[in-house]
């Protein structure tokens, strides 16, 4: 028995030294989530617009939700889906809303997914060239602020804009 234990062990230790060489898929840490989701709404409130931010993981989960007070009740769901939508296809959201808009065949996009939102307020955050996860604002009263409050988001985390 011991030895049958030990010739098993033996063989698999070279399996689990590999194991342990391959890479990990590319994720955005809470705190660097945390980090560009306080930056975006600050940029935002000190603009006057209390909006959400959302930041959504590669894999579409939400790792952060920030709602600024007096923020309107639409705001948290436009938030994840911006996030969600810029996560999922890499683009921004206010690029992908002129791709469809310049070719009706491109229209099938917005309904891939019901969690997809395509209007401006939406950026995939890349560390390097890693797509890591998206970030998402929405609330202010217009996309180009939301937009540019997001960009603030990716700016404090060091994200390419």
């Amino acid at each position: 028995m011991i030895r049958k234990l030990v010739i098993t062990v033996t063989l698999l230790a070279p399996i689990a030294a590999t194991a342990q060489e391959l890479p990990t898929a590319p994720y955005l840490p809470l705190d660097m989530a945390t980090k560009a989701a306080q930056a975006a709404l600050e940029a935002c409130v000190a603009e006057g617009s209390n909006v959400s931010v959302a930041i959504v993981g590669r894999d579409g989960s939400t790792k952060v939700l920030l709602k600024a007070d007096n923020s309107g009740a639409h705001t948290a769901s436009s938030a994840e889906g911006k996030a969600f939508t810029s996560a999922a296809l890499g683009r921004d959201t206010a690029g992908l809303a002129e791709f469809i808009s310049s070719n009706p065949a491109n229209d099938g996009l917005r309904n891939m997914d019901p969690r997809i939102v395509i209007q401006a307020g939406g950026l995939p955050v890349k560390i390097g060239d890693a797509l890591v996860a998206g970030i998402g604002v929405g609330g202010a009263p217009s996309g180009d602020i939301d937009a540019k409050c997001a960009v603030a988001g990716l700016k404090a985390i060091g994200a390419a804009e």
